[in-house]
């Protein structure tokens, strides 16, 4: 975007499109109140009220609407904003967008809103993701999270926790800047002092996991040799015909993926069958199956219990048995006895035995990662920052535990400071910022 962009009046459709009651579009920048003064059936619209009219083409009317008018700075964006309420629809939001576009605006781009409110100090660039979290929420208990952070309560503890490295650091530099009338602080109370910031990161990192299982949901991968009843599995867990089921080996040649919601987000993936003497097209399947296992959370290892764990079964076992994993055994409904071993549920696709077992173990798992115990979400970049934070006062923790000259402390604490500006966006690149918004839906 070049900089003569960053100050147009621009205008999208801020409601999904298609069919629905009630669509908006949202016009924000200096030329808002211009533009609906053009269109609208009532000119000048009073701030702080709703206005009733007519959206007008010309003399021809286009739609019956309401409009909401806001000044600057009280709008999401900060700018002057018009929002038009109009009747839902693609033509009927489309037409309007059209006349506004017409009338002096360009289409916005992807989250151009919430950047415009970043860079016009209405939120932080944390609050700014959250609106992103908040959108794409796929639970209910992650979107309150990411209410949370929308209402700043990361802000606040990373502020909290810059105050903390910046009075260490003022204390050193005064040492150092005026020694005859500041002495340069103990080390004992360095050290303590790091320690605390280092806690109150590790805190927020301790939920970093959960973060991303809650926003991008649980991988849990289906693996096993063919005809097993991988697919049977996969179906009856989503309880749809979803996969391919025959008595012939190697049916499932690709990976199938389908969400699952069990409080936590879940996308269950089928995988092709493994064996050694797979032909061409089955063999690449394969392939994917084996990097689906490799990048899964959770594994539900399978196998025929009525034929017992075959050298196949004990090769592949092999591969899932040091990432998190449950042992299904299928087919219990043929046998009379039930071997049990460790970390094992015993079911039956076609009776639905153990099924309920099998997903309260799942459940069991997901649960680990859950957030009630956290008020803090974070996103791969926050969490990186924070990382790289988090090792610039390890660094100075053990410098002054051998203590080292101060003045050389004071570089990795600033240097600490520096990353947790890059969370809220005080201390920011452009490229980052577009990568962010880059991810936005139009209209927000």
């Amino acid at each position: 975007m070049n900089i003569n962009q960053e100050f147009d009046t621009i205008a999208a459709i801020a409601t999904p499109i298609g069919t629905g009651g009630v669509g908006v579009i949202r016009i924000s920048g200096d030329k808002s109140f211009e533009i609906i003064n053009k269109i609208f059936s009532k000119k000048n619209p009073e701030i702080g009220k709703i206005a009733h009219g007519w959206i007008v083409d010309n003399d021809k009317k286009i739609d019956e609407v309401i409009v909401l008018p806001f000044k600057k700075p009280n709008s999401y964006t900060g700018e002057d904003v018009i929002e038009i309420h109009c009747h839902g629809g693609i033509n009927v939001t489309g037409n309007i967008l059209d006349l506004v576009l017409n009338s002096g605006a360009r289409l916005a781009e992807r989250g151009e809103y919430t950047k415009r409110a970043f860079i016009n100090g209405k939120m932080d660039l944390s609050q700014a993701e959250a609106v992103a979290d908040l959108i794409h929420a796929k639970t209910k208990k992650f979107a309150k999270k990411s209410a949370n952070n929308l209402s700043g309560i990361l802000k606040i503890k990373i502020k909290e926790i810059r105050g903390k490295i910046f009075e260490i650091l003022s204390k050193i530099i005064a040492g150092i800047d005026f020694p005859e009338d500041v002495k340069e602080p103990e080390y004992e109370y360095l050290i303590n002092g790091f320690e605390d910031v280092i806690a109150d990161i590790d805190r927020i990192l301790s939920s970093a996991k959960a973060s991303d299982i809650m926003r991008q949901g649980l991988k849990i991968a289906i693996a096993g040799r063919p005809n097993v009843g991988k697919s049977s599995l996969f179906n009856t867990l989503l309880n749809i015909e979803r996969a391919i089921v025959t008595d012939i080996a190697g049916t499932t040649r690709d990976v199938i993926k389908e969400n699952l919601d069990m409080d936590v987000p879940i996308t269950l993936i089928d995988t092709a069958g493994i064996r050694e003497d797979a032909e061409k097209v089955e063999k690449i399947g394969i392939e994917y199956s084996k990097q689906s296992v490799e990048d899964a959370d959770l594994i539900l290892f399978l196998y025929d219990i009525s034929e017992g764990m075959t050298q196949e079964d004990e090769k592949i076992y092999e591969f899932v048995k040091d990432k998190p994993h449950i042992v299904v055994a299928n087919k219990c409904d043929l046998i009379s006895q039930n071997a049990q071993i460790e970390n094992q549920v015993n079911i039956s696709t076609l009776t639905k035995q153990g099924l309920e077992d099998l997903k309260s173990k799942i459940k069991d798992f997901a649960y680990n990662f859950d957030l009630n115990d956290t008020d803090y979400i974070t996103n791969n970049r926050q969490q990186d920052c924070l990382k790289k934070c988090r090792q610039s006062m390890i660094q100075a923790l053990d410098a002054a535990k051998i203590n080292q000259l101060q003045d050389l402390i004071s570089i990795d604490l600033k240097s600490a400071l520096l990353f947790l500006d890059e969370i809220t966006g005080e201390v920011i690149t452009d490229e980052i910022l577009e990568n962010i918004f880059s991810h936005f839906c139009i209209g927000k």
